[in-house]
């Protein structure tokens, strides 16, 4: 399964529809073929389970306490469910 994780607390939703759609290649057979990967923004579920707590409150805790976690899981859901192949 390929899976893109988003580390940034908030990209522009226009980012965030384009991402599963583009290539991490900058040049290559690749170039602008639509991928369809699976992502994820670091604050939801599925990768918080499977981060190391201690890791994961170092390096998210604060971020995620200010953040809005219900609503940046549903705008992925949108974004997974409109653009990834791989589900």
């Amino acid at each position: 399964m390929f899976c893109s994780v988003l580390l940034k607390a908030k990209l522009p939703d226009w980012l965030l529809r384009r991402l599963p759609m583009v290539t991490p290649l900058s040049a290559g057979p690749l170039t602008g073929v639509q991928l369809g990967l699976t992502v994820f923004h670091v604050c939801e579920p599925e990768i918080k389970e499977e981060v190391d707590p201690a890791v994961y409150d170092e390096q998210c805790g604060m971020m995620e306490m200010v953040l809005d976690i219900d609503d940046i899981a549903g705008e992925m859901n949108a974004i997974r469910d409109d653009f990834c192949k791989y589900l």
